[in-house]
């Protein structure tokens, strides 16, 4: 996989591992001040999701440039005349 290919299966993979981050551990304040919409969450903890993305994205890049560079999943279309 050269270099465009790989930035962009991290690019995607990351972002999909983020979104599907996002709702995890996630709790509303108790008691929300005024002027709050009250599902707003008390600790998002954006840093943690972002490194757990971060990590699952590098892990399926590089095992999918592994299994490409094996020859163990082929792209290239088995066209047969």
């Amino acid at each position: 996989m050269n270099g465009v290919g790989f930035s962009v299966v991290f690019f995607v993979s990351w972002w999909l591992f983020f979104f599907m981050a996002l709702p995890f551990g996630v709790r509303p304040e108790q008691e929300p001040e005024p002027g709050t919409v009250p599902s707003a969450p008390a600790r998002p903890r954006l840093w943690l999701k972002a490194l757990a993305a971060t990590i699952l994205a590098a892990t399926l890049t590089l095992g999918l440039d592994w299994a490409l560079d094996q020859g163990l999943i082929s792209l290239r279309p088995d066209v047969r005349p």
